[in-house]
């Protein structure tokens, strides 16, 4: 599934492409994906006035005319989802579900093979309080998610460390790649339990977890099976993994094998020296 920084490169990627074109038709295929489609015909006619994100989720700012309530359309990329800008004469692509032909002769395609992608139209002032957002934690690049905010949450937790940064309640978009990998840059292992950890390697961890995901993004994120830009191509993030999918390789830095155990049904990737 993308992951924070894959989908901050979809939105870096559209911003520029959509920002003030207004949407002059919509297509669909499909009434539903995971979930029912909302009414997307409410858009035609309505300009796109900024792109955005939310923990994983795409947020496509409406401007509408007609009324000063904003709303916006929200998506969120399931497993397979993409989204691809292409010329409006350009022929449906196989799993194309959705199309949003703009103004400037351009149109936006949404395509998910598996359909776990869903979406919503929601109410710009109405938006956090929305079951998808109402329980979400800070960005981890905000300044909201530093040492004092992290050392509360895992104040007394006996769940290992790697389980709590995970949390999307605690803090959004560090996902499984992210938080292997931020672990290991701080020398912690994953089971450690997060109550037990000090406020110094706290402060370090968190710092890390900004570099990894800081460098994910400047790379285009990492292409784990069906993950690609919004121009097509693959994300390179991957190739600087130090232990993520390296079960049995040479530690970078020390030179004994990574271990992989599984964590809450994921797999977890470690180096048993470095890491404590």
């Amino acid at each position: 599934m993308p992951e924070l920084p894959e989908v901050e490169t979809v939105r870096a990627g559209l911003e520029p492409l959509l920002t003030d074109r207004d949407i002059i038709g919509v297509i669909c295929h499909r009434s539903s994906l995971r979930y029912p489609l909302p009414d997307l015909s409410l858009l035609q006619g309505k300009r796109v006035k900024a792109v955005r994100r939310r923990a994983k989720y795409l947020l496509f700012d409406i401007e509408d005319a007609n009324t000063e309530r904003a709303k916006v359309l929200v998506w969120h990329l399931g497993m397979t989802g993409q989204f691809h800008v292409l010329p409006e004469q350009a022929k449906c692509g196989l799993h194309e579900h959705v199309c949003f032909n703009l103004s400037d002769g351009q149109s936006l395609r949404y395509r998910d093979a598996r359909r776990f992608g869903y979406a919503g139209l929601l109410y710009a002032d109405k938006l956090e309080q929305h079951a998808w957002f109402a329980a979400l934690g800070p960005e981890p690049l905000s300044d909201t998610f530093g040492v004092e905010y992290l050392a509360k949450a895992c104040a007394g937790r006996k769940a290992p460390v790697k389980n709590v940064i995970m949390d999307a309640g605690i803090v959004v978009g560090v996902g499984n790649i992210y938080a292997s990998e931020s672990l290991f840059r701080a020398g912690i292992h994953p089971t450690r339990a997060a109550g037990r950890i000090s406020t110094e390697r706290l402060q370090l961890l968190v710092k890390v977890i900004r570099q990894v995901l800081r460098e994910a993004i400047d790379a285009g994120g990492s292409t784990i099976s069906d993950f690609v830009h919004a121009d097509g191509k693959p994300g390179y993030f991957a190739h600087s993994f130090q232990v993520y999918g390296r079960q049995g390789e040479r530690c970078f830095a020390c030179d004994k094998l990574i271990k992989r155990i599984s964590q809450a049904g994921r797999s977890t990737f470690y180096c048993s020296n470095c890491q404590h």
